[in-house]
């Protein structure tokens, strides 16, 4: 282990620390491979995702048990509020209306979660682009909570795990991203979006290591 990396798991194991899990977009929409057939994924790109969703239940578990709080982000598309400039960047119509087909329709069966469930007490919020904290409550959520660093975890990596991740690292919140609670569409683009997240927002790791960090936080 390097000395930069032994310094950022001190800061994050030393006393008085406080961290919590946020889990980003595992909605059926997202992780679903019957929601997914328009986005071809191959075989190996859906192992990846299968063994993402795995993991990311597994440390919502293991945060449970840890005492450490999950907070739940979830995206819920509005037709009521068109996202306009992602309606100009993926189909040149800055003006059209949220189409039926958008992911992660309010109320819909696709913005449920998927493979798992929020406990009763875990905070929800609702965002409307990439960012978990873009116009939502996410950060004062987290303060009120006593938190001081986050693991984001979730789907897909080159997006809104990215954008989160990002948004959190400006706002002061010291990040830990591990590499098999994520995924994307594509294995080219996760690992792209790993380095990207490595090299500016966060500092990578696994599900095991993160599980130990949070044993070692002293209570």
């Amino acid at each position: 282990m390097s000395d930069l990396r032994e310094r950022q798991l001190a800061r994050l194991t030393r006393p008085g620390s406080s961290p919590a899990l946020v889990v980003v977009d595992v909605q059926r929409d997202f992780a679903d491979p019957a929601c997914l057939a328009e986005y071809h994924l191959t075989a190996a790109a859906l192992t990846a995702l299968d063994r993402a969703v795995t993991r990311i239940g597994d440390l919502v578990g293991a945060a449970r048990a840890a005492g450490v709080p999950v907070v739940w982000v979830e995206l819920g598309s509005d037709p009521a509020r068109p996202w306009r400039a992602s309606n100009w960047l993926r189909g040149g119509d800055y003006d059209a209306p949220v189409s039926p087909a958008e992911p992660c329709l309010l109320g819909t069966p696709g913005a449920e979660i998927h493979r798992m469930r929020p406990a009763a007490g875990e905070p929800r919020v609702t965002k409307r682009g990439y960012s978990g904290f873009l116009g939502t409550d996410l950060d004062a959520r987290l303060h009120a909570a006593g938190c001081d660093w986050l693991t984001v975890v979730g789907l897909t990596s080159e997006c809104c795990v990215y954008a989160t991740a990002q948004d959190a690292t400006q706002l002061d919140w010291p990040v830990v991203v591990p590499q098999d609670a994520t995924a994307a569409y594509d294995l080219d683009v996760n690992a792209a979006a790993l380095v990207q997240l490595g090299l500016n927002v966060a500092v990578l790791s696994d599900a095991d290591e993160v599980v130990e960090l949070w044993k070692k936080v002293p209570r």
